[in-house]
């Protein structure tokens, strides 16, 4: 019977696959490409969305409550942001307008806020990850009332340091574990 004490740390996991979604579709927002299409759509559902849930209910197993409720929020987070995209093309659901996409982002911004007054004491690394990610959402909130493809552009750039950060951050804690000692920085 396999114990907590040799279960695999998933929070690496959940910080991974957060960065990589956020960064995928933060270079769309940051106008590296337009739209992104199915891969930023596949990419939320299964990497970003199904993964991080993955991770969310591994956090559970490990008894780390904050794990838990951050990775399978977000995973539900992500699977949203997918189905935003698959719905409407589906013909299940219209398209949400402004102010529903702004009201989407802004109440996960209060979230992550709340969760960001809970550990800006901490790791450093950590810290950036949760405070850009906070700025994100509420500057996508914002692109969204306004419909202000400038504002979206800086939100991108700001989802690049956040899902950059949360990227490294998942390495860093992947490489230490596996090498016994601290390889990266974090």
């Amino acid at each position: 019977m396999t114990t907590q004490a040799t279960l695999a740390n998933p929070t690496p996991l959940g910080l991974v696959t957060f960065g990589l979604s956020t960064l995928l579709l933060s270079f769309a927002n940051a106008g590296f490409y337009e739209g992104g299409g199915s891969p930023i759509i596949a990419q939320a559902l299964v990497v970003g969305g199904v993964v991080q849930l993955a991770a969310g209910i591994m956090e559970f197993v490990k008894g780390n409550t904050f794990g838990c409720v951050v990775f399978s929020s977000f995973g539900g987070f992500w699977i949203s942001v997918g189905l935003f995209g698959i719905l409407p093309q589906l013909q299940f659901a219209a398209a949400p307008n402004s102010g529903v996409a702004g009201s989407f982002m802004l109440i996960w911004g209060i979230y992550v806020f709340l969760l960001f007054l809970g550990i800006y004491k901490g790791g450093k690394v950590l810290t950036l990850v949760v405070g850009s990610l906070w700025i994100l959402l509420v500057v996508l909130a914002i692109a969204n009332y306004t419909g202000s493809a400038a504002i979206v552009t800086v939100g991108g750039w700001i989802g690049i340091v956040c899902g950059g950060a949360a990227l490294y951050l998942g390495c860093a804690i992947t490489l230490s574990e596996t090498n016994g000692k601290p390889v990266l920085p974090f």
